[in-house]
């Protein structure tokens, strides 16, 4: 079981609901360590005095703010801890608000909310139904890490969402930070229909499913490549190959034509995968890479499989394919 980052009440009314704050999403790119070159020797950092070079224990170290050019005010822990919020350990929602009209640029990171208990169960439920009905959501501070929060909290499928925001004094000004924005649409009438034809027929629905992180895919096929002393042929950048300089009509007009085949995100090159992963039974196995391998898995109902690295998977695949052919699997299916 995850365990809560954070745990307090959340606070809407006279009602507090005892809860605790796990996280929702995780990244899954390479992690990469640091080395010398042509060394296996790691890189490490430590905290160093820059006037003596001696390494400092962290608890040793303050905090300081620098108040003009190389003065700083030092800070405790303690001191900072006296400034904060009096309901720190409390999501105070002040406001509910329609989802539509927040800007999505104020969304930071989502977690999720669980009752804290068997005791919190019964009043997190009404919460979250009472806040599906009323389509509205909860926007509330909070304190955690010694940094106070905007949050947006909202239901969804029975559990409650928070997610951090920036105030509005984080989001930049585009017509400040921005030197080249118009200052009305040149575009002549026809161009414009044409893009909104163009956006029509690109127009779907939503689907997280459709798309795929497919540079951490190649990096981890890279990876397994040259754990193998093999070498990874990387097809070229679509961009660059069309160098060729067009009008704005005849793009819109060669791009609403290509939009004909149209399908969601990356799904082309996901079912490009896939073929090849259907092939992949004339192969050997230890030709294919680890995304090549995930997909012919997902052929196969190999449960698990996203957890699994590059060898696991084989594994997994010569086991269903065993099944499958009635014990008679091969490391080279034929």
């Amino acid at each position: 079981m995850a365990r809560s980052i954070w745990s307090g009440s959340l606070s809407f009314g006279l009602v507090n609901v005892p809860v605790g704050l796990f996280s929702a999403t995780q990244e899954h790119e390479v992690h990469f360590h640091q080395f010398e070159e042509g060394t296996s020797s790691r890189i490490r950092y430590k905290r160093v005095n820059e006037d003596t070079g001696d390494e400092v224990a962290y608890d040793d170290i303050v905090k300081g703010a620098e108040v003009d050019e190389g003065e700083y005010v030092m800070l405790t822990q303690e001191e900072l801890e006296s400034v904060e919020p009096g309901k720190s350990r409390t999501i105070d929602i002040s406001d509910f608000v329609d989802a539509a009209e927040i800007d999505p640029i104020h969304f930071q990171r989502s977690y999720y909310l669980a009752p804290a208990d068997e005791s919190a169960a019964k009043a997190y439920a009404l919460l979250a139904t009472a806040m599906r009905k009323a389509e509205r959501v909860g926007i509330a501070t909070f304190v955690m890490r010694g940094k106070q929060y905007l949050a947006a909290v909202r239901p969804q499928d029975g559990v409650l969402v928070l997610a951090t925001m920036y105030f509005a004094d984080e989001v930049r000004d585009p017509r400040k930070e921005l030197d080249n924005l118009p200052r009305r649409a040149p575009a002549r009438g026809k161009d414009v229909q044409m893009a909104v034809d163009l956006i029509d027929a690109l127009t779907t629905r939503w689907d997280p499913k459709n798309y795929r992180d497919t540079y951490t895919d190649r990096v981890q096929e890279l990876v397994e490549a040259k754990k193998k002393d093999r070498v990874v042929v990387t097809e070229p950048d679509s961009a660059a190959a069309g160098d060729k300089v067009v009008d704005l009509l005849t793009a819109l007009q060669a791009s609403l034509d290509k939009s004909k085949a149209h399908r969601p995100g990356n799904a082309r090159s996901v079912e490009k995968l896939r073929t090849r992963a259907r092939e992949a039974g004339e192969v050997d196995l230890d030709e294919l890479g680890k995304k090549e391998l995930d997909a012919l898995a997902k052929e196969l109902d190999v449960t698990g499989r996203s957890r699994m690295t590059a060898a696991e998977l084989r594994r997994a695949i010569e086991k269903a394919r065993t099944r499958s052919s009635g014990g008679h699997g091969r490391r080279r299916a034929g």
